[in-house]
């Protein structure tokens, strides 16, 4: 009887997991030292080769099925979904399985892995998942002219060598000589092709609201920024402690006297008052809304001007500097909930389309993508219709929800489901080979909510997985 017998693996994995309770269970206080150390070694091989059998696992469900087919976005979201584990780890054992998996021809035939000798190496249980991403990395740096068949196995040959004996930090510093020999005059520069370093990069909302900001300029932004600094950030320019900031002419002396800011501070005023001008240009349109600023708050905390209002991209935002937000005269957006039944008190401004006023209620009511587990903001989120609107659905409020643009895409062709609880909650049903007895509602958006809270669908079903 061959493994590939579903009789036999179930019994060979039955043998394995009451081994592995066998050995949970034992207790381990009566060893010396050397043979716990020995003990830890083996348990440390044996990890790594398992990591070789989760490749082959997946590489044989691809062969089955697309994630299409079960109801995903791609592979690692169902690793992603089945095994709660995060999207980042997901996506570095779907791309282990890329180069470390079995692979199969346009003709059937079984063919090896892409990077055999690494795969090997980690079925022995000789090398960690630490080493592949370090072989990873190098092969992704490579420049393709230096990719040739021979170059290639020599690569893979020296540095599954050295992974056997070396820890990835050290097998990182030999990556990087082995690639600085390959390619020590850097890529051919082509100056038809956008700066490939050029970053912009928001890190995310410290406890205290300040985000930490990194930037790569091209000499062309570096120049625009330049300008706009000059302009703005000179002395007694946009200056928020000033009882009447200037923001355009020339700064009066006793402004430019008055001003205490470093260069640092007043070129992030500067930053922020740019900001503020494009929004208030009230130029483009995103997934149907304004480009603007959309905050929501309870009538409370608007009473009271302390707490935190959510825009509608997931930052916090002080409700002190919401009001001056809306002092300053800024093109923005207001949602107003009360904070026991969760309805909507005052939506917006004056002018406003109708499709603008559901909008708004939908961000301040769902914060974003209402499937579980989404972090979309509402700001990169469509309403979806939980009925599709072309077997009738309504566009009303209690009928749409929040759901990103691939989302969306899964309710509508993906096997999802989507309905409204009594408490304005929208639970998402997966398919069969998603459904792991996950909850059904998106609890990331509102933290303080229990997954079990009352909000459960008609038909009896919970949030709670072990309902």
């Amino acid at each position: 009887m061959g493994l590939t017998d579903p009789a036999a693996v179930e019994a060979a994995y039955a043998a394995y997991e009451a081994a592995a309770a066998q050995v949970a269970s034992l207790d381990y206080t009566g060893l010396d030292v050397r043979a716990l150390l020995a003990l830890q070694s083996r348990r440390e091989t044996l990890k790594c080769a398992a990591e070789a059998v989760d490749h082959q696992i997946l590489a044989a469900a691809q062969t089955q099925a697309t994630a299409k087919d079960i109801g995903a976005k791609d592979w690692p979201e169902v690793l992603h979904v089945r095994h709660r584990i995060s999207r980042e780890e997901a996506r570095r054992r779907v791309r282990e399985c890329d180069h470390l998996g079995p692979r199969s021809a346009i003709t059937g035939e079984a063919l090896g892995p892409v990077w055999e000798l690494v795969a090997a190496a980690l079925a022995e249980g000789a090398i960690n998942s630490e080493h592949v991403a370090v072989i990873t990395w190098f092969f992704q740096k490579l420049p393709l002219w230096a990719a040739d068949p021979i170059t290639l196995t020599q690569c893979e040959t020296d540095l599954v060598a050295d992974a056997r004996v070396k820890t990835p930090e050290d097998l990182r510093k030999v990556a990087a000589d082995l690639l600085y020999r390959l390619d020590q005059d850097g890529p051919e520069p082509n100056d038809d092709e956008p700066d490939p370093k050029r970053s912009f990069t928001m890190g995310k909302q410290r406890p205290d609201g300040r985000t930490d900001v990194t930037a790569q300029l091209d000499p062309e932004g570096r120049a625009y920024w330049q300008v706009l600094f000059d302009k703005y950030a000179a002395p007694g320019m946009c200056n928020p402690a000033g009882p009447h900031p200037c923001y355009a002419g020339i700064p009066t002396q006793e402004q430019i006297d008055n001003d205490t800011r470093t260069l640092a501070q007043r070129q992030y005023d500067a930053f922020k008052f740019v900001g503020r001008m494009m929004l208030a240009s009230s130029s483009g349109v995103h997934n149907g809304f304004p480009v603007a600023v959309v905050a929501t708050c309870t009538v409370a905390e608007l009473e009271k001007r302390a707490g935190t209002a959510l825009t509608h991209t997931g930052t916090k935002l002080p409700i002190k500097d919401l009001i001056r937000m809306a002092a300053q005269g800024s093109d923005n957006y207001l949602a107003v909930f009360d904070e026991h039944t969760g309805q909507p008190l005052y939506l917006g401004r004056a002018a406003r389309t109708a499709s603008t006023a559901q909008r708004l209620a939908l961000f301040g009511r769902d914060l974003g993508c209402t499937r579980p587990n989404c972090t979309a903001p509402a700001s990169r989120s469509q309403a979806h219709h939980l009925t599709n609107w072309r077997d009738d659905g309504l566009t009303n409020i209690d009928t749409m929800t929040l759901a990103c643009g691939r989302d969306n895409r899964l309710a509508d062709t993906g096997g999802w489901h989507t309905t409204m609880g009594p408490d304005g909650r929208t639970h998402w049903t997966p398919p069969p080979l998603l459904d792991v007895g996950q909850p059904r509602t998106n609890q990331y958006h509102h933290p303080t909510r229990y997954p079990a809270e009352s909000g459960d669908s008609d038909d009896g079903e919970t949030d709670s997985p072990t309902s």
